[in-house]
């Protein structure tokens, strides 16, 4: 257990190819990082708006989830990766985030993206509505999914489970003030539960890029711009201590 959790996120884009995708993930996680996030639906992209994503679907232990475990074991990190998951309707797969290495777990994305003209469910399952945390390095983190990210008590019950930091993965789709959504929302979901966010999103040009790292109050750690990136941000669990004990709203609730 430690006090500071080294985070390292990044905003890399996802091909159509999905072999050339998974071939990126030793490039991605090597040693120096506890935590290592790559964007939602890492292992293969979307393909256009509405297509059939079926065919690319895996089982946690297929080729994607074994190289995951792979590299992150080797690198004696924890690693978090969005990829589709065979459901129990094979036409409609799961959106799941996969954590390999020293924590293992899958989050299925609980929020489809039926929004902003898509409709996600058409294509995908969601997965129940239980929220997912993890233990990294001695910290809890839990776990959302992009559009999971405009529902805040999603964030409220991951935070009641312990979670301190709160990592996103998203493939945000760009538009009229979306990455001003992005990057107010990430900060939001930091100040309202006084916890670390971790967002890593597919860059432009085909999404929004602007990944983030957002303190307890809010405070800006770490941030890309619109291209592929990488960066590094250590989180110190002194600052998570000393945000709750001069904002104490999470104890002051009053249901």
């Amino acid at each position: 257990m430690t006090d500071r959790l080294r985070v390292r996120v990044h905003q890399w884009a996802s091909g159509l190819d999905a072999a050339a995708n998974r071939g990126r993930l030793a490039e991605a996680v090597t040693p120096g990082a506890d935590l290592v996030v790559l964007p939602e639906a890492f292992a293969r992209d979307f393909g256009e708006a509405g297509s059939d994503v079926s065919a690319y679907a895996e089982p946690l232990d297929g080729p994607f989830g074994t190289e995951l475990a792979r590299v992150a074991d080797a690198a004696s990190s924890t690693v978090v990766a969005g990829m589709f998951e065979v459901a129990d309707d094979p036409e409609r797969p799961h959106n799941t985030l996969l954590v390999a290495g020293a924590a293992q777990a899958a989050y299925r994305k609980i929020h489809l993206y039926d929004s902003f003209g898509y409709r996600e469910s058409d294509r995908l399952t969601g997965g129940a509505p239980e929220p997912v945390v993890v233990d990294v390095a001695g910290w809890r983190v839990g776990l959302m999914t992009c559009y999971d990210l405009r529902f805040p008590e999603l964030a409220r019950l991951l935070v009641d489970d312990g979670a301190e930091v709160i990592v996103v993965p998203a493939a945000w789709l760009p538009g009229d003030r979306k990455v001003e959504h992005w990057r107010t929302l990430l900060a939001a979901r930091a100040i309202e539960n006084t916890c670390f966010v971790v967002g890593a999103a597919q860059p432009e040009p085909r999404y929004c890029g602007h990944s983030a790292v957002f303190g307890p109050m809010g405070e800006l750690l770490a941030d890309a711009a619109d291209g592929e990136a990488t960066f590094e941000v250590t989180l110190d669990r002194d600052d998570l201590r000393a945000s709750r004990r001069t904002n104490p709203s999470l104890t002051n609730r009053r249901l």
